[in-house]
């Protein structure tokens, strides 16, 4: 049904048409874009990475674009990986880009769609959209900046259900040179409540030649062909569904390869699959600072298990790997 459509390409770099893995800020690490390949994620990108803080010189922030290698070749396979950059000015998105470059991301992504308020209030994600113009003279000199490299952007479906002008952005963003856009079916103000429209990612697909890539309320196999069809997007782009769960990505790419949905995983491949994607954040990144940014991961890994309201408690204490094994020990131990 999909032989049609097993590829899309993002000017040069080309990407299996199962799912990718949206840019997750303050989640979206190195581990987890290398479990979520792991698993069959067709594409990632990095957490969202200030464009401002680039130009300033500021180390975190330069630490945010590393790519290691594990995500480069996975399984054999070359896994296409992007940076995402904000911002508001055109000059400092443009040096971003340049920065950024020296990674080598086969994509650059400019993002318009993230609505919280430290960001929005300084004219950048979501408040891109209410600037067509000023958002319009950032894609330019991203675009310029980035030479050979496609540049993409993230946008919303608006800012309010007033003002839904992703269509307009969209055909804006095209005339601008940007090489694909991905869409996020919700308002600025929507947040993430609601339903993703995709009434509006199909009027987009419909508007522009580029790419268009659909985000939203993708949970599973079934939602993602739904998405496929009811928009006739080009890829779907999935975030907040893959937490705690790289899994979601076998079960889209095998269904798409042979038509039948995977079983979920058992209580100890969840265990397992944990252990391993906080073991190797603690080698990128140390024990001691990976263990704390890893506390809400194992929260995610344990939703819906017996005593897991409970056990939540002890993720939120976790400081060193022995504690981490400690707790799998009891998990397995209560629903024994």
């Amino acid at each position: 049904m999909y032989d049609n459509m097993e590829y899309v390409y993002i000017k040069n770099v080309k990407i299996a048409k199962t799912a990718a893995l949206a840019p997750l800020a303050d989640v979206g690490d190195s581990a987890f874009r290398i479990m979520a390949k792991r698993f069959g994620a067709a594409y990632t990108v990095s957490e969202m990475i200030s464009a401002k803080g680039l130009t300033f010189g500021d180390r975190k922030t330069a630490e945010l674009l590393e790519i290691s290698d594990s995500e480069r070749e996975l399984n054999g396979c070359y896994c296409p990986c992007g940076i995402q950059l904000f911002g508001s000015e055109p000059e400092s998105i443009a040096k971003a880009v340049e920065f950024a470059l020296s990674y080598k991301p086969d994509i650059i992504d400019i993002n318009a769609g993230c609505p919280v308020n430290k960001v929005v209030s300084t004219g950048a994600g979501s408040a891109l959209m209410k600037t067509p113009s000023l958002f319009g003279r950032i894609m330019e000199s991203a675009v310029r900046a980035a030479g050979d490299v496609p540049v993409t952007v993230k946008i919303r479906s608006g800012w309010d259900e007033r003002e839904k002008n992703a269509v307009q952005i969209a055909r804006n963003a095209e005339a601008c040179g940007i090489s694909a856009v991905t869409v996020h079916g919700r308002t600025r103000m929507q947040m993430y409540s609601g339903k993703s429209d995709l009434g509006i990612i199909a009027a987009v697909k419909n508007a522009v030649d580029i790419p268009v890539i659909g985000n939203g309320d993708v949970a599973d196999a079934t939602s993602c062909v739904q998405m496929y069809r009811q928009t006739g997007c080009d890829l779907v782009m999935l975030g907040r569904a893959t937490f705690g769960n790289p899994w979601i990505f076998r079960e889209i790419s095998n269904f798409f390869e042979t038509g039948e949905l995977t079983e979920k995983p058992t209580l100890r491949e969840r265990l397992q699959v944990m252990k391993e994607h906080i073991e190797l954040s603690a080698r990128l990144k140390g024990e001691r600072i990976a263990m704390r940014e890893s506390r809400k991961q194992a929260a995610w890994y344990i939703k819906g298990i017996h005593g897991a309201a409970a056990l939540r408690a002890r993720c939120m204490m976790l400081e060193k790997l022995d504690d981490l094994y400690n707790l799998i020990e009891d998990i397995i131990l209560l629903n024994s």
